[in-house]
């Protein structure tokens, strides 16, 4: 299914506007200008932190997604897909975090009626609350 959606959108660009949530309580956000590019077979994205420029990416393979990203992050890893989730796609990641148990992270695209398109990003506790971390809006 991704795969067809990206061949259909590739070569499209999108402007947008982003939010990164940092604190705990994930009431404050700091908003940023950023852009999406689709390619057959990835997506690439580009935001603002602090008045630098960073860069990351979702590139497709059989069982999701290779992601990087210059802020979140720098080394790849591999994505799994979340079956039966709505939206264009959903993929999970698990990290470790020293003297924890691992931490989830998720990242989904979801299409709205409106054709706009909003990616979004959540931090998973070990206990299994999800905390708002990214959410990048985009028209075309």
């Amino acid at each position: 299914m991704i795969m067809q959606w990206l061949e259909k959108m590739s070569g499209t660009k999108w402007l947008g506007n982003g939010e990164l949530w940092l604190d705990p309580e994930g009431n404050n956000a700091d908003t940023y200008p950023c852009e999406l590019m689709i390619k057959a077979d990835s997506i690439h994205y580009v935001w603002t932190f602090e008045g630098e420029k960073k860069q990351g990416s979702f590139v497709f393979n059989d069982s999701g997604a290779v992601w990087v990203d210059s802020w979140h992050q720098q080394e790849s890893v591999q994505c799994l897909n979340v079956p039966q989730a709505w939206g264009v796609f959903t993929l999970s990641y698990e990290y470790e975090v020293p003297n924890n148990p691992n931490w989830g992270w998720q990242s989904k695209l979801s299409e709205r009626p409106d054709g706009t398109l909003v990616l979004q990003m959540t931090n998973i506790t070990p206990w299994g609350e999800d905390g708002r971390a990214v959410r990048m809006v985009f028209t075309r």
